[in-house]
């Protein structure tokens, strides 16, 4: 289901909040062996209000990401200021055309018709691959054995795929899961030569970027506890 709400501020979503927990994210970015200079921090700011976008936009970032459609466009909108927007969730394609304009990087791609509908209204557009390392029901992504073809496709088709996406299973839920669902996109990630591994979010950045991520998603971890329902994700 789309989404077309600003969100609410957050109680944290303040600039000087912001940078501080960006420092902090960056000191554990280099404490898990990563470069911070090098892993790109992905400001999610789904269910937060503008004020959170340029928040993190003052604090020195340049990616911001959302889930929903109509909440990237409201927000791209109202920030209207230079950035990078990631779509972070499911590609439907009825809405592609309203999202291309907006839309640098596709994170959520894991069929050639989507790849196709991109095309169509994006051009070149640049892309990664939604890779279902977990198993889990109405987890979106496809599975490792068929990333390698879905990437020939979607560059046969003319997009530039930058690399790979996962999303890990909650923690709790099965031990050892985030480890062996970062181990298996690198894995793909090393085969396929690609630039870009994008994995690991608040609850378990650290371990992703020991395992090689490139690109982390980032909520809580910036902009502390998200406002309603879905406080926990991200």
């Amino acid at each position: 289901m789309d989404q077309g709400t600003l969100g609410s501020p957050g109680p944290h979503a303040d600039p000087e909040s912001v940078t501080a927990r960006l420092a902090s994210v960056r000191g554990r970015i280099l404490a898990a062996g990563g470069d911070p200079a090098r892993v790109r921090v992905v400001a999610v700011t789904k269910g937060f209000g503008v004020e959170a976008c340029r928040a993190a936009l003052q604090a020195g970032l340049a990616d911001l990401g959302e889930n929903y459609a109509g909440e990237l466009i409201e927000k791209a909108v109202a920030v209207g200021e230079p950035c990078r927007w990631h779509f972070l969730g499911a590609v439907q394609r009825n809405k592609v055309a309203r999202l291309a304009r907006h839309v640098a990087l596709w994170q959520g791609v894991d069929r050639a018709e989507e790849g196709e509908a991109i095309l169509e209204h994006a051009g070149r557009a640049q892309v990664l691959v939604e890779v279902d390392t977990t198993g889990l029901p109405e987890r979106g992504g496809v599975a490792p054995e068929e990333v390698e073809p879905l990437v020939e496709r979607l560059r046969h088709l003319g997009l530039d795929v930058r690399g790979l996406m996962t999303v890990a299973p909650p923690p709790g839920l099965s031990p050892g899961g985030a480890e062996r669902a970062f181990e298996t996109l690198a894995g793909l990630g090393s085969r396929l030569e690609v630039e870009e591994l994008s994995m690991g979010m608040s609850d378990d950045f650290e371990l992703a970027v020991a395992h090689g991520s490139t690109m982390v998603r980032l909520g809580r971890a910036l902009f502390g506890p998200r406002p309603g329902p879905g406080g926990m994700s991200q």
